[in-house]
C-alpha cells in the first residue's frame, strides 16, 4: 500500500477500536439499547476483525490480493479495509455492484442537504436540535420512500464535535440516496451498515431510527438500529402509550447483524416522539438523570398541544429539571402528531 493510504487506514482502525473500547465501558442498560437484539459478543467479533486488520497492516499483508498477490486498489480499501481481492478478479456481477457502491461512496462525501419539516395535513411535525458544542453528532431528517411514504430519521453518531458532525453528514447523504429507491426501512439500514461497517472514512458507529409512515393506511413501519426507543402516545390522555424498542444493533457497531422492521398502526391524535440520548441522560445539579419516565410524563403533560408547543413544553420540563447545569450531550427532539 502507498504510505498515505496505509497511514489513513491505520489511524481509522485505531480510532474505531478506541470508540468500541469506550463503548464497552458504558452502563449495561445503554449498551443493551444500542445492541438491540444482537449479542455483545458481536461487538467482540467486530473488534477482532479490526485487530486482524491492524496485524495485517503491521505485517504488510493488508490489502494484498489473495489470488494474484498484487495490491488491492486503494479506492476499494477505503470502502472496505477487509477487501482481499483486486478488481482484475471480480466477476461481472461483482463489478456492477461495485459501480453502484462507488457512486454511493461519492455521495457520502457530499455536504449536508437542507432539512425541511414535512408540510402535509396528515402529519403535524416539529423538531428541535441543540449541540453540546459548536456542531452536533445528532441527526434528524425527513424524506420520501419509494411509493411516496413519508420518511422519518433520527440518529446519534458516537462522539461529539466536528468529527461526529462529519460522520453525521455522511449518514444523511447515504440515507437520502437509498430511501427513495426502497420501501423497507430495514433494507435501507442494512445497506447503510454494509457501506459503513468497514469504511475507512467512518471510524465510529451510530444509532439510527428510520421509519416510513403510510398516511393512507396510517401505519408506521420502522427499523430501530440501537437507538433510544421512541414513544408513541395513544391519544392526548396517554392511554396505551408504548415504546418502539430496538430491532437491530447500531450501525457500524457489530460485525454480523440482522435488521428487522416492525409495523404499528397509528390513530388520529396519536403522537410520536423521537429524541436522542442527550434528553433522557441530561443531568441536574444532584447528578440525577432526567430519565425515560420524566420524558414520558412531559409528553403526557403537553400531548394535547400543537407539535411546536409540545417541543417547547418538553424543553421547559428539561430545563426546569437540569436547573442550569451545563449541557453534556447533543439534544434532538422530533414530534409528529397524526391528524384527525
Amino acid at each position: 500500500m502507498e504510505h498515505e493510504v496505509q497511514t489513513e487506514i491505520h489511524t481509522s482502525l485505531l480510532e474505531k477500536r478506541q470508540h468500541l473500547s469506550e463503548w464497552l465501558q458504558e452502563p449495561p442498560e445503554k449498551r443493551q439499547v444500542q445492541l438491540g437484539p444482537a449479542p455483545e459478543a458481536s461487538v467482540q467479533a467486530h473488534m477482532a476483525q479490526i485487530d486482524t486488520a491492524v496485524q495485517k497492516e503491521a505485517e504488510g499483508t493488508l490489502g494484498i490480493c489473495t489470488i494474484c498477490h498484487d495490491p488491492v486498489d486503494a479506492e476499494l480499501l477505503h470502502m472496505d479495509y477487509t477487501r482481499d481481492v483486486c478488481l482484475g478478479h471480480f466477476t461481472p456481477d461483482e463489478l456492477r455492484n461495485l459501480e453502484m457502491e462507488l457512486e454511493l461512496a461519492q455521495t457520502v462525501q457530499r455536504s449536508l442537504l437542507p432539512q425541511e419539516v414535512p408540510d402535509t395535513p396528515l402529519l403535524e411535525t416539529a423538531a428541535f436540535t441543540r449541540p453540546a458544542q459548536i456542531v452536533s453528532g445528532d441527526y434528524f431528517d425527513f424524506f420520501h420512500f419509494s411509493g411516496g411514504a413519508h420518511g422519518l430519521a433520527v440518529g446519534d453518531v458516537a462522539g461529539h464535535g466536528v468529527s461526529a458532525s462529519l460522520h453525521m453528514a455522511s449518514l444523511q447523504a447515504i440515507l437520502r440516496t437509498l430511501a427513495p429507491a426502497s420501501q423497507d426501512p430495514a433494507e435501507v439500514v442494512a445497506h447503510v451498515n454494509r457501506l459503513l461497517i468497514h469504511n475507512v472514512g467512518f471510524a465510529t458507529f451510530a444509532s439510527l431510527f428510520l421509519a416510513s409512515f403510510d398516511p393512507s393506511a396510517q401505519t408506521l413501519t420502522y427499523c430501530n438500529a440501537g437507538h433510544n426507543p421512541p414513544l408513541v402516545l395513544r391519544g392526548a390522555d396517554g392511554d396505551g402509550a408504548f415504546w418502539l424498542n430496538p430491532t437491530g444493533a447500531a450501525v457500524g457497531l457489530v460485525e454480523t447483524v440482522a435488521f428487522q422492521a416492525e409495523t404499528v398502526r397509528l390513530q388520529p391524535g396519536d403522537v410520536l416522539l423521537l429524541y436522542t440520548d442527550g434528553v433522557p441522560e441530561a443531568i441536574n445539579g444532584q447528578e440525577e438523570m432526567f430519565g425515560y419516565e420524566r420524558l414520558a410524563q412531559a409528553l403526557r403533560t403537553w400531548g394535547g398541544a400543537p407539535a411546536r408547543d409540545m417541543i417547547r413544553g418538553i424543553r421547559q420540563e428539561l430545563e426546569r429539571f437540569t436547573q442550569g447545569a451545563p449541557q453534556a450531550d447533543d439534544i434532538t427532539l422530533v414530534v409528529c402528531r397524526i391528524a384527525g
